[in-house]
């Protein structure tokens, strides 16, 4: 693609592109703004998601449609108690020739859908940290780098824990965005059931090609931040550890847990996506506020006194905001 004249420019771009990528999935899925809102904005942030909803929220199809209007290449993994981390990532077979040839598996390809990744054992998942992280992956002691742009949508269901792998917390810290999918409004559900009993489908249109995505990413990287929103991501984040200075009496009551660094890191490179969607050229505390939700979420853990007094993640991650 050709590169625009200045980051102004390229910004804007950015911004007219999602608001095209939004329209064009409203086509398909009635709701869910926010959802389909803050996956685009981790995947021009470069980073991952966990989507927690119970079945029959269009899960599957959020990220189906999200492959077809970027343009790329979507594979799903059902994740069950037997797969195996070969069935992710591939294994090496005796050709013809009698040399061992490597099979790509599923892992190839450039949205990933996990779907319910807490049903198999760590030793599975953990097939995913080094995928995730390095945007590669090692079979039979070689290296195979993955098709960029890479993105791993997982998503996991919260009522019916029986038979599930609580996700390690290696893991659960690869994930930019830990998203909570909602029921629809009476109006939304009304729309859903016309549009999908119905004998058309309605048909998407690629709105950007993987290039233009990685272009995107690259100019969101670019984009300047002031030193006191700096300062308010990081005192954010340490004001979740308990036991350190920064830290108020809500957390070192209600917390075992804090986030580290890399919540940092995320809170900036989300509220510079979250300003050049919206048409800003820098972000502010505003910015850091509106992702700060979706990524401190999965990243503070709650000691027993929280949970046996009700005290919900989103009550605290309120407080310290």
């Amino acid at each position: 693609m050709q590169p625009y004249s200045s980051d102004k420019e390229a910004v804007d771009a950015l911004a007219k592109s999602y608001e095209a990528l939004l329209s064009e999935i409203g086509k398909v899925i009635v709701g869910q703004q926010d959802i389909v809102s803050n996956v685009l904005i981790s995947i021009f942030s470069n980073g991952h998601c966990l989507l927690v909803g119970v079945p029959g929220l269009a899960k599957t199809l959020l990220v189906n449609t999200i492959a077809q209007v970027l343009g790329l290449r979507f594979n799903r993994i059902q994740f069950t108690p037997d797969l195996m981390p070969s069935d992710i990532i591939g294994s090496e077979i005796l050709d013809d020739t009698r040399n061992f040839k490597f099979i790509q598996g599923p892992i190839f390809a450039n949205i990933i859908l996990a779907d319910e990744i807490n049903r198999t054992p760590p030793k599975t998942q953990s097939a995913l940290l080094e995928a995730m992280q390095e945007k590669a992956v090692t079979a039979a002691g070689k290296r195979y780098k993955l098709d960029e742009p890479f993105f791993v949508l997982a998503t996991q269901n919260p009522i019916e824990q029986e038979g599930t792998y609580p996700l390690p917390e290696a893991q659960l810290d690869r994930f930019m965005f830990n998203l909570w999918l909602d029921y629809p409004t009476f109006a939304e559900e009304l729309n859903i059931v016309k549009q999908t009993t119905g004998e058309k489908s309605t048909p998407v249109n690629v709105v950007l090609q993987k290039e233009e995505i990685i272009y995107f990413q690259n100019i969101v990287r670019k984009i300047p931040v002031t030193d006191n929103v700096y300062e308010y991501a990081v005192k954010l984040v340490s004001r979740t550890r308990p036991g350190t200075e920064m830290a108020p009496k809500i957390i070192n009551e209600y917390l075992s847990w804090g986030a580290g660094p890399r919540a940092s890191q995320y809170l900036i490179i989300g509220a510079k996506c979250h300003a050049a969607v919206k048409g800003k050229y820098s972000p502010d505390i505003e910015d850091v506020q509106a992702v700060a939700y979706n990524i401190l979420r999965h990243r503070i853990v709650r000691n027993y006194k929280a949970e046996a007094e009700g005290y919900k993640v989103e009550d605290i991650i309120k407080e310290i905001l």
